[in-house]
Order: structure tokens, then sequence, then C-alpha cells
């Protein structure tokens, strides 16, 4: 208890005014009247706070119990240690909760406006502690490694090890089962002629390997002939209709004798949409396959040029591949118009007839009167020729046509290119 200190008294009356009851007479000899007035003089500094205990080994009489706010009773919280609560030393140590200034000082503190009332907060969960640390749980991170077993030398020195390895060539099973462990000469010979492929397999995997680069090559060699051919001979054929029309207009090219791949007319269907140049001769290398339709002028081949007053003019061509001139023939019908051009004339002919298959070797086809061609007598015809089923040259197939109009070339086109 400290003494009477006057100046810190925050009421501001004289000091006589304050204790005008302390000055009646036999005011202190009533009971408990001492005791009041010196707790009424405590100074709020220096002495403990009303409620609490100055240390928690330090007990006081029993207090009257202060009113608690109306919250939720808080849920019971596991504990896993007994000899450790740090929330029940804490209230110990500070008390349940934080007494309000007017229960500190009672009536004798001045009126202060209410403060709300704290609301109850929800029930956190329980912190769970490590037993032996005192701290959260975590993850332990620590790797346990396990010591690996070193492998042991064999026993009996060089010629123990010798005798060993021996023995596992023999055919038994070897001394040591552990993957670490080096291999001997015997076993790594053993190893590297297990890894190394049989004669078989050697043999099973060039004959795979032969197999694939015949199918690649054959692959590039179907490519090349239905569709490079095709480009080339369509290339090399529009640079021999060029020259030979510009040889026309220089005068050159008359009909007559002409050598064997040498353009001298050219061949209008049409229906087939079809420009091609004759060559004389039928070389497949020379004329066929260079995209041109050639003329049967050997021996017993020969034929008659269109000029001629009598006769068959025959004409042979590719129908597939190499620019397959004669590919669609089969589509032509009685009546359609084949042209024949050359320098100075037009040779107008009318579609007669066909014969979808026949022998290479029946030559009868292109005589004067061919057989099957529905001719009675000789007359000015045109024969085709070419080979059948398609993409194969087993059997012939022939198209027959008879001449209709021979027309200079100064009256212009006929009707059948107009058209």
């Amino acid at each position: 208890m400290t003494a009477l200190r006057p100046e810190r008294d925050s009421s501001g009356l004289p000091y006589d005014e304050q204790h005008a009851s302390y000055g009646e007479p036999g005011a202190f000899e009533a009971p408990g009247a001492y005791e009041a007035a010196v707790d009424h003089l405590s100074d709020p500094l220096t002495d403990p706070l009303p409620g609490q205990h100055p240390s928690p080994w330090f007990r006081s009489g029993p207090a009257e119990p202060e009113p608690q706010p109306e919250t939720q009773p808080e849920p019971e919280r596991p504990l896993e240690q007994e000899w450790y609560d740090p929330e029940g030393y804490a209230r110990d140590w500070y008390g349940t909760r934080e007494p309000t200034y007017e229960e500190l000082y009672g009536a004798y503190a001045p009126q202060q406006a209410q403060q709300p009332q704290p609301q109850p907060q929800e029930p956190q969960a329980p912190a769970v502690y490590d037993n032996e640390t005192v701290g959260l749980r975590t993850a332990d991170t620590r790797r346990i490694v396990e010591p690996q077993p070193q492998p042991q030398p064999e026993p009996g020195g060089r010629a123990a090890r010798r005798k060993a390895a021996k023995k596992g060539a023999s055919g038994a099973p070897p001394a040591s089962t552990d993957p670490a462990a080096p291999l001997s000469r015997v076993e790594a010979r053993r190893a590297e002629r297990a890894r190394r492929p049989s004669a078989g397999a050697v043999v099973s995997r060039g004959i795979g390997e032969l197999f694939i680069t015949v199918g690649v090559l054959m692959l590039l060699f179907v490519t090349y002939q239905l569709w490079w051919t095709n480009i080339r001979a369509h290339q090399q054929a529009d640079g021999a209709a060029n020259d030979l029309q510009e040889e026309w207009a220089k005068g050159k090219g008359k009909p007559g004798a002409f050598e064997p791949g040498q353009g001298f007319a050219l061949l209008h269907i049409p229906r087939l949409d079809v420009v091609v140049p004759i060559a004389e001769g039928i070389d497949k290398s020379k004329v066929l396959d260079r995209g041109m339709v050639g003329h049967y002028n050997e021996g017993g081949t020969k034929t008659p040029m269109p000029d001629a007053k009598q006769g068959n003019f025959a004409v042979a061509g590719h129908r597939n591949t190499h620019g397959e001139p004669f590919r669609y023939i089969n589509r032509l019908e009685p009546g359609d118009p084949i042209v024949v051009e050359t320098q100075d004339t037009y040779y107008v002919y009318k579609m007669a007839s066909i014969l979808p298959q026949t022998q290479p070797n029946n030559t009868s086809v292109i005589g004067p009167i061919p057989p099957g061609s529905g001719f009675t007598k000789a007359g000015r015809y045109i024969t085709l020729t070419t080979c059948t089923p398609e993409f194969t040259s087993k059997y012939r197939m022939i198209v027959w046509g008879k001449m209709v109009e021979e027309r200079p070339r100064g009256k212009g086109k006929p009707s059948a290119l107009v058209n």
C-alpha cells in the first residue's frame, strides 16, 4: 500500500471537500472504515490489479466470481502430453480474460462509453505437436540409405577364379549372382557371343531388306512409267508438232520419202481432243516412246501415204504411258471424224468399224481390204492400231475409217476441225 497522494486525484475538488465525510469525529472507528479508506487511496500504477495474482505460486483468499460474457463454451482440446499444458499454464499466469476498466476501479472510475461486447469466435482446430520437439509435425525429409553389399573376391586366388570360370563355361551356374559384380573374361565372351545375331537372323534380315529395296524400286518404276513418261512424251510431241509447223511455213515437208522418225503430218481426233504428230516408222525409241504416232512403212507392213489414190494408210500408237495418244480410241463411234493434216492438204476420214481384240501377228488388218472391217473393195482407208488390254501388250485393238473428204489447206480447215 502507498501513502496518500492528493495530487493524483482526478476529481478536481479541494482536499477538505473530498474528505469531508472523514472529518466527523469517530468516522474511522467504524468497523472496516480504515481498510475501505486505505483501499480507496491505492495507487493503480504500483498495486496489483484486482482479480489477478502477482505470482503464479501466490494464491490470495477466495475472490468474488467475476461476471463472464455469454459465449459458447470452448471445445475441449485433446492434449498429447500430460506433463505440459501451454493453455493451462497461460490461464494460471495471465488469468482467463482481461478485466475491464469498470471492474478494476468500480464506482470511482468516471463514466465511460459502453464498449461493444466481443463476438464469440468459432473454435479452431487444435494444433498437433510433435512428441519429441514440441513443434508442429512436418513431413520427414530424411533419406535412409541402406548400405549396399560389396562384392567379395573369390577365395583361393587367381587359380580358384579360373577354375570357377571354366566350370561356368561348361554349363554350371556362375558363382556370383550379383549384377554389379564384374564379369570374368569367359563370361564377357559368352555375353558378347549371345549379343551377336545368329546366321539365320542375319539371312532373314538381309532378305527382308532386299524385299524392301525391290519394293521401293518397283514403286519408283511404276511412278516413272505412269507419270513421268507421259510428261516427257507430251513435251517431245509438242516440240515435234511445233517444228513441223515451222517447216511447213518455210515451204519444207512436201509429201514424199521421209527419214525414219521424221514427222510429216498431224493426226486430229476431235472426239478425243487428240492432236499428235505422225512420224515415219514404228520404231519404239525414235517414234512411239516420244509420244508420236508411227506410220507402217517397212517390209510386209508397208502401207501407202494418205495422198495415194488407193490404199490403207495405217498408223500405230501407245495406249498407255509415253503420251498414250490412243488410250481412248475404243470410245470412237461410227461416223466420228479422223483428220490427217499435211503441209498442203486435209484428209478427212469417218470412223467405220472397230475390232476390239486380235493377235499381234495379224498383219491382215492393215491390208488394202482389211478382213473384218466391213470394206468389200479397195479404197482409201485409215487404220489405227494399239495394244489391249490397258497396261499390257498381249493383244491389239484395231479401228478403221474411210476417207470422205480431201481438202486443200488453201480452202481453210474442214468442218470437222471447225466445229
